[in-house]
C-alpha cells in the first residue's frame, strides 16, 4: 500500500506547466551569490529552500533539467523558463526549490549567504545574516567544490 502524504508547502512554475510538493517544512533557505546562481537565476542571485529528497516531489509535469556542473543539477520549466530549484548529484543531498517559486515564499525566511566571494558590490541585501564563501564553512565541502567543472558558456569551475 502507498503511502499518502500531505504537502507542508507548494510551488511551481509561471504557466502552471510544472508543480512540485515539499512534504516537510521547506528548510535551509538562502541566497547565493556565486557566479553560477546568477547566471542560472539571470538574477543577482539564487535565493532557495530545501527538503530531504525524499520528502519532495513534482505533482504536475516534468521540469526541464539542466547540469550546470558535474556536481549539480537545475530544473526548469520547458514551457516558460521559471527556474524551479537546484540540487548536488549526491543521494544525500536536498532538493533545494527556488523561493520565489514557491506559493507562500515567506514561509522560507533566508537564513545565510553563501558564495559571498561574487557578490555585486552594490547588492545591499541581508546585513546581519551569517555569510559563507563558496565550500568556505567545511574542509569537506571546500573539497568538494574543488572538483567541480562548470558547465555554463564561458565559466570555468
Amino acid at each position: 500500500m502507498r503511502e499518502v502524504k500531505d504537502a507542508v508547502a507548494t510551488g511551481g512554475c509561471q504557466c502552471g506547466a510544472v508543480r512540485y510538493a515539499l512534504y516537510v517544512a521547506p528548510q535551509g533557505a538562502h541566497v547565493c551569490h556565486c557566479r553560477m546562481c546568477q547566471r542560472a537565476t539571470g538574477g543577482l542571485f539564487a535565493a532557495l529552500a530545501g527538503a530531504p529528497k525524499a520528502d519532495f516531489a513534482w505533482t504536475k509535469g516534468e521540469p526541464g533539467v539542466f547540469a550546470s556542473s558535474n556536481l549539480a543539477s537545475r530544473p526548469f520549466c520547458r514551457d516558460c523558463g521559471t527556474p524551479l530549484g537546484f540540487t548536488y548529484n549526491r543521494p544525500d543531498a536536498k532538493m533545494y526549490v527556488t523561493i520565489g517559486s514557491l506559493d507562500e515564499p515567506a514561509a522560507a525566511p533566508v537564513e545565510v549567504q553563501f558564495g559571498v566571494e561574487s557578490r555585486l558590490p552594490w547588492v545591499k541585501f541581508g546585513e546581519g545574516l551569517k555569510e559563507e564563501t563558496t565550500g568556505g564553512w567545511s574542509d569537506e565541502a571546500a573539497a568538494f567544490f574543488a572538483g567541480m567543472n562548470s558547465n555554463q558558456a564561458g565559466e570555468q569551475g
